[in-house]
This record gives C-alpha cells, sequence and structure tokens, in this order.
C-alpha cells in the first residue's frame, strides 16, 4: 500500500504536469516520479500547473493514466485531483486487493466527452476493492467518472480493514463507493457505475448529492447488492438517476447505526426510474425496488418502478417512519401477471397507496421509455444470475429510458417539496482550481436538478 503524504503529492503532482504532453495516454504509475525535483509550481510560486488546470501547493494531481498494483492511502489533509480523461486501472492478480482509500479530499473531475474511469485489467467484477473514504474525508467530487469492476473482500492488510473502515470483521466484499463522515460532503453527478461485485454506493455519514447518474447490473446471486444503500447520519438529495438489474434492491434506505451522535438520515428521493431489481431473493420475500426500514423517513416520490420484484417494501416490524415520511405519489409497473401480484395491495410487507399507479394487470400503464430491450424470457423471482433462466439482460448503453410522447408517466408528479440543498453544496476543493481551459470548466457547486411533474429520470 502506498501512502503519500504531502510533500510526495507537491513531487508527484509536478512531475504529473512535467511529462503531461509526452505521455497523455501511456500507463503510468505516478510513483515512478516521485523522487523527480523538478519545477513544482511552473514559474509561479501559488500553484501547480498543468495543462488543464492550476492546482493549489500540496495537492496531488493524476494527469495520466495510471495503473495500481497496490491500494492508495489519500492521507488527512491531503487532496488528490484527477484529470479528465484519466483512466485507473487497478491490477486484479495481486494478493491483497487494491483500493483507493480517502482519509483526505478526492476531485474527478471528468467531462462528458473526457470522464474519469476506474476499471481493473480483468474486466470482470470483484477484480478490485473500491473508492473507500475515512471519517475525517471532507470532500468527494464523482463528476463523470465510469466505476466498473469493484467489490472484492478485503484481507487484514488492505488498507480499508487497516484504517477501520466499513468491515471490523472480514465477511464480504466491499461497495464501489463508500462514504462515512456525518460532517463531509460528496457528490456523485453524470457517472457510470456497472459491474460492481457487491454494493455500488454505501452511506453511513455525510452530506451529498446524487444526480443524473445510471447504475447498472449491481450485486451477485449470492452476497446480493443495492444500487443505493443508505444508513445514519445522512442528508441527501436524490433525483434524476437510472437504476438497473440491482439484484437485491435499487434502494435501501434505512436509520441503521443511529445514536446520541448519528443523527438521523434525511433523504429526497425524487424522479428515479427502476428496471428490473430485486430478482435474487424471493424464497425470504426480501429485496425488490425499494426498501425501507430502521425509522427511515424520507421523501420518495415521483419515481418510475418498472418490471421490479415487490414495489415499495419494508420489515413487518422496525419498518419506516410513517408518519414523518412522504411516500406517494409514484410509478410502478409490472409486464407480468406476477409482477402485478407481488405489487397488489395486501401484498405480502408492502406499502400501498391509492394515490399511486399501478398496474392492476400485466402490460397496463406502459411508460413507453425511449428505447430498451426486456429478456423476452424475465422473471423477477429468478434468483439465478442468468438471463437464459430468466435474469436480466446486461446492461446496454444505447437504450434511453427518457419516456416517449404520449406515455402515461409524463404526468402525476408533484413539486411540492423542497431539496435538502435547494442551493446547491459547495466544494471549496474544486473553488481552488483553475481550470485553463473552458472546455474542461467545473462549478464548484453542485446541487440535484428541481422535481419535475412526472415520473422517472430524464438523460
Amino acid at each position: 500500500m502506498k501512502k503519500i503524504n504531502t510533500m510526495a503529492g507537491m513531487l508527484l503532482a509536478a512531475a504529473t504536469a512535467m511529462f503531461s504532453a509526452s505521455c497523455e495516454n501511456d500507463n503510468i504509475n505516478p510513483y515512478d516520479y516521485a523522487g523527480n525535483n523538478g519545477n513544482a509550481n511552473q514559474g509561479s510560486t501559488n500553484v501547480i500547473k498543468t495543462a488543464v488546470a492550476e492546482y493549489p501547493v500540496g495537492s496531488l494531481v493524476w494527469s495520466n493514466d495510471t495503473t495500481l498494483s497496490e491500494s492508495v492511502e489519500i492521507p488527512v489533509g491531503t487532496s488528490l485531483y484527477i484529470e479528465p480523461g484519466v483512466t485507473v486501472t487497478c491490477k486484479a492478480d495481486v494478493q491483497v486487493p487494491v483500493e483507493v482509500v480517502v482519509l483526505g479530499n478526492l476531485y474527478c473531475l471528468g467531462t462528458a466527452e473526457k470522464p474519469v474511469t476506474f476499471t481493473s485489467d480483468r474486466k470482470k467484477p470483484e477484480a478490485w476493492g473500491g473508492i473507500i473514504c475515512g471519517y475525517n474525508s471532507e470532500e468527494v467530487v464523482l463528476n463523470h467518472v465510469d466505476i466498473a469492476y469493484a467489490g472484492a473482500t478485503p484481507t487484514e492488510s488492505s488498507a480499508s480493514f487497516q484504517n477501520k473502515l466499513f468491515k471490523t470483521t472480514i465477511d464480504g466484499g466491499v461497495p464501489a463507493f463508500h462514504f462515512c463522515n456525518v460532517n463531509g460532503k460528496f457528490v456523485i453527478a453524470n457517472s457510470f457505475f456497472h459491474d460492481n461485485y457487491n454494493d455500488q454506493t454505501y452511506f453511513t455519514g455525510g452530506n451529498g448529492v446524487i444526480a443524473g447518474n445510471i447504475f447498472a447490473d449491481s450485486g451477485n446471486a449470492a452476497d446480493g447488492g443495492e444500487a443505493i444503500n443508505v444508513k445514519a447520519g445522512c442528508k441527501l438529495d436524490v433525483a434524476n438517476n437510472v437504476i438497473y438489474n440491482a439484484c437485491t434492491n435499487a434502494f435501501k434506505l434505512s436509520n441503521a447505526g443511529n445514536s446520541e451522535v448519528v443523527p438521523l438520515t434525511d433523504m429526497i428521493v425524487y424522479n428515479n426510474t427502476i428496471v428490473d431489481c430485486g430478482w435474487r431473493r424471493s424464497k425470504n420475500k426480501k429485496g425488490g425496488s425499494v426498501w425501507v426500514e430502521k425509522a427511515a423517513r424520507p421523501v420518495f416520490v415521483n419515481n418510475l418502478c418498472y418490471d421490479s420484484r415487490f414495489g415499495l417494501k419494508q420489515p413487518k416490524q422496525d419498518g419506516a417512519d410513517m408518519e414523518h415520511s412522504r411516500l406517494t405519489p409514484n410509478y410502478y409497473y409490472a409486464s407480468t401477471a406476477t409482477g402485478v401480484e407481488q405489487m397488489a395491495k395486501g401484498a405480502s410487507l408492502g406499502i400501498w397507496f391509492d394515490t399511486d399507479i399501478k398496474s392492476a394487470t400485466a402490460g397496463q400503464f406502459d411508460p413507453l421509455f425511449k428505447l430498451f430491450k426486456q429478456n423476452a424470457g424475465m422473471d423477477i423471482n429468478c434468483e439465478v444470475d442468468d438471463p437464459d433462466k430468466g435474469a436480466p439482460l446486461a446492461f446496454d448503453r444505447s437504450w434511453n429510458f427518457d419516456l416517449q410522447q404520449g406515455s402515461p408517466a409524463l404526468s402525476g408528479g408533484v413539486t411540492d417539496f423542497a431539496r435538502i440543498f435547494p442551493n446547491g453544496i459547495p466544494f471549496f476543493g474544486m473553488k481552488r482550481v483553475n481550470f485553463l481551459d473552458s472546455a474542461n470548466d467545473q462549478n464548484y457547486y453542485f446541487s440535484a436538478p428541481l422535481p419535475q411533474p412526472r415520473f422517472g429520470a430524464w438523460l
């Protein structure tokens, strides 16, 4: 595991800036340049300059494609900036799975044309760990980021385990992204999480915006996996996301872990699209589209659930705080008789509202996606990750989950609620970056979009 101190961060950033012109597409390990004593400030006394931007002295900047054969630990007080178009490849054939442990701050500065990519040389789920943040991590920005093939099980030598993050016992894999600082801030925007072996995201604290993302092919048949798993200590605006094939839940919303020092979670979850989720756990009747438990009190409205097992559910005991929640209206579509039955009024553990729109017969209220291919043999209770046995097809980036003209889901939503962060969340580490090219220029405020009086996401 590489621990990067502040001085090393300055030297690495300097080397990255010096070599960025000639090695932009090379597979570079930035540590190779840790001993280079070049001109860190490129003629300036108060910035580190690359071809893309000027950064504060003391920053760590990755400008080039990077291969990691061991974990990276960003210490408290240090900021890592990853520039547009950079690919971070994590080697799979290593004794201890690669992790990116962020005890300080992380800023992934992707753009629509040049996303930042975290991947693996093996290109299969469970090939590396994930991005695991520490209790003092103040700011994380994931903007236009592609994160895939994470979820490996840590060892006692893993950076996350050594820092007592996420797991205190070795009993399964880590999420692709985990944030835990109740007082910290994060944003996940315009990003693509896919083919990760366990949960895509897992939150045990933090102030965040999650907007405009695609979460596809989450988890595995043996251990499950949520797309967005929320515990206590969070304040979140979650909107305009597409969640496809989360094998346990699209959303698991909970106040587990709350105490006198960890505040209850507040979540505003609206205008999201949920497709083909929850097929894994029919025997124990858990899982589906949305699971609310342990005093969760979300606003959950304007969401579109398509061919997922069950609709909105809670445990028989210790479920949602219904008095302080707002859980309707939402739109639930089923193309099969089984789906209709599992969403019907009186279904086991289901939460029913007359103000929701639900298919009463198979195929009723088809929301009319612009482009989507459902598995012809789809079985929402299949419990195996095999399309030939009814599991969802692999996600196709050409699909378009926006709605056709004339869709019944284009109206009926509500807008009479407030976002937690109506003015956005400021990320001061972004404010300190001077982008030199307007094509890469990025704001330092991130906010969820205004609610729309329709159901589902628009991308």
